[in-house]
């Protein structure tokens, strides 16, 4: 099947309607609008009337999960559409949906979903803050992977008393933890929607580029550098021709959450992201919920073969696994206007076509320490491990599903480690009032650094006319614009051997080498320099 989208359409009129549609509703504003004080921190399941704080008037504020468990400890923040914040306002004839939001986002950026009525009229929605995203607090571990995360998610659902639900996840870290949970809570799911499947790992020919994009931007160290960082990766994950408020928004949004001083959630995010383990046919065939895969066709960073790869593995999935091309669609798939339409659209017919579900607020009927240790060893049994379910016996907390290996474990401490080294010191992009000093689209082209949308530089601040743009679209036709990835006959994805590499080459580049490389670097050559900072001859060459 496909569809053709139009993303033209401004980001900020959709903002507008959500705004407007919601205005008793602040938390699903962006995070920079709101107030951080007077969140409310549930002791007991917050159904209970005699545990039931007293909101402000019209601004309810959004609850936490706390989930503290052996050394491991996580407050999950959740945003609900339900008319008192929280789960305990939930119609229970009403299905439920749980929504993970894209990678490097929160839970705010599904207000293209909770703002349209063809879902917020008929499901309690109900979004989650990851670990490292939005206003979840967490003790970073070495060990957090996807399955970590698909267990935080059945720790929230069993202290909320959540019935069953249907599962929307969008990109790459909210996919693969949708799946996981999926296999290893099948009582939880009632169906699987995933948006831009994600490859097994990432292709090899973007790892390299994506790796050092991400590296730039935690260590920027000036506003041009991080802004151009932050472009590269939108146009990357969007497309290069990303819609300019959309772009603008997002960049705000990075500059924000994830300055050069906060490194360190960075960090987290991109041991997740860098160095998940590919799903083995054999976890794949675990899935047994409907499920539906909604993919774009010019994916740049996934191509649409990963997501038809996918739909074949998941030969379980209760009717078959259902593929919808969105036409024209990248990455994002949920958050820009044009797509996020047609995927809601597409997403509500699939529920319809579900049986009806309650969401009575009642009970687990089985303690959680029980349930958890039922799920270790369905993992065990997945992973042809035995012992993963002897794991945490004792008190079984989320990184207890760990398949991070020892190595990899102490290369993902040690880049979090280095992150978090003089993080305050790092270079800041906000001004006084906590915001952006500027629009990305506001910056100045006079810099050789600067390219336009066809990443040509020039010496001067003149750009390119139209007479020579159009010379230069006839003599590049059918090839990809500058600065895309051109992915003909590279479609093959990292292999675990490149993935282990980098990850030792991300632990070892942090801003201490790199001091030791520039007092070296003048009067040295590459194989001293190379030998002084630990990082390898290959790593200090510049690629062409």
């Amino acid at each position: 099947m496909h569809a053709a989208a139009s993303c033209g359409k401004s980001l900020n009129a959709v903002r507008g309607r959500v705004s407007l549609a919601y205005c008793h509703r602040p938390a699903l504003v962006r995070p920079r609008y709101i107030s951080l004080n007077g969140s409310t921190r549930w002791t007991a399941h917050p159904s209970s009337p005699a545990h039931r704080p007293t909101p402000a008037l019209q601004t309810p504020s959004m609850p936490y999960v706390d989930i503290a468990r052996g050394d491991d400890y996580v407050s999950l923040w959740y945003v609900t559409n339900s008319p008192t914040g929280h789960v305990g306002g939930f119609d229970p004839a009403r299905p439920t949906v749980i929504m993970l939001h894209p990678f490097f986002l929160d839970s705010s950026w599904c207000d293209a979903q909770f703002g349209d009525p063809r879902l917020s009229a008929h499901y309690n929605l109900i979004a989650f803050d990851a670990r490292a995203a939005g206003k979840t607090v967490s003790r970073p571990s070495g060990l957090q992977d996807a399955w970590t995360d698909a267990a935080d998610l059945a720790f929230a659902c069993h202290a909320l008393w959540l019935s069953p639900a249907h599962v929307w996840a969008s990109e790459t870290i909210g996919a693969n933890m949708a799946i996981r949970f999926a296999a290893l809570f099948p009582e939880m799911c009632l169906s699987l929607t995933l948006l831009s499947v994600p490859s097994p790992t990432e292709l090899e020919a973007f790892f390299h580029t994506y790796d050092e994009l991400l590296h730039m931007w935690a260590h920027a160290d000036d506003l041009d550098t991080l802004e151009f960082a932050l472009m590269q990766i939108v146009s990357y994950i969007v497309g290069p021709d990303i819609d300019m408020d959309i772009a603008d928004e997002l960049i705000a949004y990075f500059e924000m959450s994830y300055p050069p001083f906060r490194r360190h959630l960075l960090a987290q995010l991109g041991n997740v992201l860098m160095n998940r383990e590919p799903l083995t046919e054999r976890e794949l065939a675990a899935v047994t919920q409907p499920t539906l895969l909604i993919h774009g066709d010019r994916n740049q960073i996934h191509p649409l073969q990963y997501a038809e790869r996918m739909a074949a593995s998941l030969v379980n999935a209760r009717g078959g696994a259902k593929l919808f091309v969105v036409k024209g669609g990248q990455g994002y798939l949920s958050v820009v206007p044009g797509w996020a339409s047609i995927a809601n659209q597409v997403f509500v017919k699939f529920l319809e076509r579900q049986p009806h579900a309650r969401s009575d607020l009642r009970p687990p009927a089985e303690p959680v320490q029980e349930r958890m240790s039922r799920a270790l060893d369905t993992l065990a049994e997945l992973v042809h491990d035995p012992s993963i379910g002897h794991r945490g016996r004792e008190e079984i907390s989320s990184m207890s599903f760990s398949r991070i290996s020892p190595q990899v474990q102490g290369l993902q401490t040690e880049n979090f480690m280095h992150a978090s080294k003089d993080s305050c010191k790092a270079f800041s992009p906000l001004g006084a009032d906590g915001r952006p000093m500027r629009r990305y689209s506001e910056r100045k082209h006079d810099h050789w650094f600067q390219g336009d949308r066809y990443w040509m530089s020039y010496a001067e601040s003149g750009q390119m006319s139209e007479e020579d743009e159009e010379d230069y679209l006839r003599g590049h036709s059918g090839h990809s614009p500058m600065g895309a990835l051109a992915l003909e006959g590279q479609l093959e994805t990292a292999s675990k051997e490149i993935v282990r590499v980098s990850a030792s080459h991300r632990a070892m580049f942090n801003p201490g080498t790199v001091e030791r490389m520039d007092q070296l670097v003048v009067k040295s050559n590459l194989a001293r320099v190379a030998s002084a900072t630990a990082i390898p001859l290959g790593r200090l060459i510049i690629r062409s």
